[in-house]
């Protein structure tokens, strides 16, 4: 019963925010809040902007995209601050097509649902609010009752641009049932809606010689002629195309370039000058957003032939390229996942971020600057820290190639090849090793891949394997270095002593024998050497330690294991390096003893508890491991 009570709930909520009055009355409403009055484009903007924005490195992070969209933002934030921001404006970029142009699965419909989804939340807002004409099919600006000749003094007065004509069938209205007098003209409050077709509208070509011009521009009512009399009386006609519904919001064309040409034609007028011809009117006002998108291929063939010049100059391409970043692929998957029946199996830790890894190299190009391999670039994408480059080189990486991630395998592939594992394995688990495998045996099913392409993404397969078995060694490392936790803090501990003594050119005292004794050089560089801290670097590396442990020491805190992350990682690796004959043993051996077991029994825990993994996935990862570490 709870979902009937959300129901009724929002139900009355919709009536609350209902509002009818006359057009007088509406002035009121506009002069209080001159928002209402907005145009199409300014409302896409603010309600964008509503959501909150945040920046990070530099970047704008609309909000608005924040939990649809992964890995796009220089896309959206180029959207937003060269279309939607200036259209707002009125500038004359408005009067341009939206097109977003990218490859399959690369986010372009998910922007659009996105913002279609956004204008029907927004427009039960106050901000969003929307008034119409009540009863009028396209939903006009009740504004454009006011005669040309007096919207000069209007703007003087309320502050407000109005644009457009009154269309003929509101004119016959206003003529017929109100006798000319446009204060008493009722206005309501209307509420966008794809379905219900308000505000919104969605066109996608089908057969040209099946599909109708009406199903953008509207159609005469042949039944109701002879009742008028004449075609040419707007009440013999049905206001109903997508253009005429899609007014005050936005129109989405689906694969604008499949579209026959007579369908764009009506493209020309309505963006240059915010009209369309429909039946045997004059120029019929509209206010809407047009939002196209299409593929690389198509766009390419379109501007090639001269025919499409004059449409060509009304529209804007906006590139919408693959995600270029591991971790925000991850969360791609993750959402695929989670919106499908798969949700129920587990995927074990790092399995879909091998996956993102090999997906993220198809789509990458190869740098000429010195230095960067492609697992570096994919390293300093993701926003990792690799030795000897920062921020600005990421820059120039990122200026080396405009097209980059406009090619590659697509999310869908990876999830399909994630859906064949979890089928064929029939298991309630599946770990990094069955995706890789799956990938691999798909590209021979994927007729798009050339031979050479196939080739140079078994090499990526297998650069993601190679990067899995760090992980998985790392992850097993962690695991017991914490069973051996004890002694990890020992051998902290025992570092941290000599590297004081080094520092503070003293000496040591053995705690046996109480003879003094020099700074054991040998255990430090053990620890170093760890995580490839040179001799040259060894001072500056021990003198950053101590500043560290005076630093906490002033704000009275304890410097421990977790206190610095790169000793705590060299600390880890010491340890599991000494560790490795007692991990080979207790996951090759057949009939581990019993402090094996219990050791192993410990791991296990470990790695269910604190990393994500289940009893399955967390054996055959022991498992794998142990069987690289006998290699």
């Amino acid at each position: 019963m709870d979902i009937l009570n959300k129901v009724k709930g929002y139900r009355e909520e919709e009536r609350r925010l209902m509002w009818e009055g006359t057009f007088e009355e509406y002035l009121e409403i506009v002069k209080q809040r001159p928002e209402v009055a907005q145009t199409a484009h300014s409302r896409v903007y603010n309600m964008i902007k509503s959501s909150g924005l945040k920046e990070r490195d530099g970047r704008k992070m609309y909000q608005f995209f924040g939990e649809g969209i992964f890995g796009l933002e220089d896309a959206i934030e180029r959207l937003v601050e060269e279309y939607f921001h200036p259209a707002a404006k009125r500038l004359d970029v408005r009067k341009r097509i939206l097109l977003l142009m990218g490859p399959v699965s690369g986010g372009k419909s998910t922007l659009v649902t996105m913002i279609k989804r956004g204008l029907e939340q927004y427009s039960r807002t106050d901000e969003g609010a929307v008034y119409a004409i009540k009863g009028c099919p396209m939903h006009e600006d009740p504004l454009h009752f006011i005669p040309s000749h007096l919207r000069e003094d209007f703007f003087e007065e309320y502050g407000i641009r109005i644009e457009g004509s009154l269309s003929p069938l509101n004119q016959l209205r206003l003529d017929q049932d109100y006798d000319g007098r446009m204060e008493d003209v009722l206005v309501e409050r209307i509420f966008f809606s794809e379905d219900k077709r308000v505000g919104i509208g969605t066109f996608s070509p089908s057969d040209p010689k099946s599909q109708d011009i009406a199903d953008l521009t509207g159609s005469i009512d042949f039944s109701t002629i002879a009742e008028y009399g004449s075609e040419s009386d707007p009440r013999a006609y049905r206001f109903d195309g997508e253009l005429n519904k899609a007014n005050r919001g936005m129109m989405e064309f689906q694969e604008i370039l499949k579209c026959d040409e007579k369908f764009l034609w009506h493209l020309l007028s309505l963006t240059q000058e915010g009209n369309f011809k429909a039946g045997r009117f004059a120029l019929i006002s509209a206010d809407e957003l047009i939002i196209a998108h299409t593929n690389e291929a198509e766009y390419r063939s379109f501007i090639s032939n001269k025919k499409n010049e004059a449409l060509h100059s009304r529209i804007i391409v906006m590139p919408i390229p693959y995600n270029l970043r591991v971790s925000q692929e991850e969360r791609i998957y993750e959402k695929m996942i989670n919106e499908s029946d798969m949700a129920h199996v587990h995927i074990a830790p790092h399995a879909l971020r091998v996956a993102a890894i090999f997906s993220i190299l198809t789509r990458l190009k190869g740098s000429k600057k010195q230095g960067v391999d492609l697992v570096k670039k994919m390293r300093l994408y993701d926003g990792e820290n690799v030795e000897g480059f920062n921020q600005v080189d990421v820059e120039e990486l990122k200026r080396e190639y405009t097209e980059e991630g406009m090619e590659g395998i697509d999310p869908r592939y990876v999830i399909n090849r994630i859906s064949s594992t979890i089928i064929r394995k029939e298991v309630p688990a599946i770990n990094a090793l069955d995706v890789l495998r799956s990938l691999k045996d798909g590209l021979d099913q994927h007729a798009s891949i050339s031979q050479e392409d196939r080739e140079d993404f078994m090499n990526y397969i297998a650069v993601a394997r190679k990067e899995y078995d760090e992980i998985a060694k790392k992850e097993v490392q962690k695991a017991f270095v914490y069973s051996y936790e004890e002694s990890a803090k020992t051998l902290m501990n025992n570092y941290l002593d000599n590297v004081e003594a080094y520092c503070n050119k003293n000496r040591l005292r053995d705690p046996l024998t109480g003879e003094e004794m020099n700074p054991d050089e040998k255990l430090m560089r053990s620890i170093e050497e760890q995580i490839g801290i040179s001799e040259n670097a060894k001072k500056g590396f021990r003198e950053e330690i101590l500043i560290r442990i005076s630093a906490y020491a002033r704000k009275g805190k304890r410097f421990d294991y977790t206190s610095h992350e790169r000793l705590r990682e060299a600390i880890q690796k010491k340890l599991f390096a000494d560790l490795k004959d007692v991990v080979k043993i207790t996951t090759s051996s057949q009939t581990p003893d019993e402090s094996q077991l219990k050791k192993v029994n410990e791991v296990i825990a470990r790695l269910i508890d604190e990393h994500g993994y289940n009893s399955i996935s967390a054996n055959e990862l022991l498992r794998y491991v142990g069987s690289l570490l006998n290699r």
